[in-house]
């Protein structure tokens, strides 16, 4: 048996938050409540994902460990809308491993990370169609960082999309070949982005 909300605040997340969990994107916590298990009390964050109509319920113990995360800081979307300016990186391994790379980072929960996988799938109209599960990586790359813009922008959804958009096409000419000389200015970026790639072979 669940009680009805006992607090309003816990762990520093409190009811009618905005907050990110990496699987799902952005979710507002609706309530904070106490249930029993195993004669145990348990307090959970009751978190509402409406794009999605889904209801999760969050252990406020393993809130944190789990990655669920405050929405990004007005300067943190900056950088990531600054990332999708950048060079596309692919790389020339098979689409299947690449895949699973983007599908790893869009459900990070890092805003960073899902802005690399907008900036490396996306296509000008110039430019050679997507495959159809390139499309599919794309958008859920770009729902997910638009989401989180237009949470912290307070802003549309659309109004989101139409501003990474505008990044996007402030890239460079973008071609379909893979691109192995990288400008200074993202030098900093490909660092971050190989500790990243360090970090998942050493978890492997």
């Amino acid at each position: 048996m669940s009680s009805p909300k006992k607090a309003s605040a816990s762990k520093g997340f409190k009811t009618g938050e905005s907050i990110v969990y990496p699987a799902h994107g952005v979710g507002k916590i609706v309530a904070i409540e106490e249930q029993e298990v195993a004669g145990m009390k348990l307090e959970l964050f009751v978190v509402d994902f409406e794009k999605d109509k889904m209801r999760l319920k969050v252990p406020v113990a393993k809130a944190k460990s789990v990655g669920m995360r405050k929405l990004s800081e007005t300067d943190f979307v900056d950088r990531a809308l600054k990332v999708v300016q950048g060079r596309a990186r692919v790389k020339k391994t098979m689409w299947s491993r690449r895949a699973q790379e983007y599908d790893a980072k869009i459900n990070s929960g890092d805003l960073i990370q899902i802005a690399e996988v907008v900036r490396d799938l996306y296509r000008a109209d110039t430019q050679p169609e997507q495959s159809y599960s390139e499309r599919q990586l794309y958008e859920a790359a770009l729902g997910r960082m638009a989401r989180e813009l237009a949470a912290v922008n307070e802003v549309s959804e659309t109004e989101a999309v139409r501003l990474i958009e505008e990044n996007l096409n402030k890239g460079p000419k973008r071609g379909p070949k893979a691109d192995a000389d990288d400008s200074d200015d993202e030098a900093g970026d490909e660092t971050a982005a190989d500790n990243d790639e360090a970090e998942k072979d050493e978890a492997a």
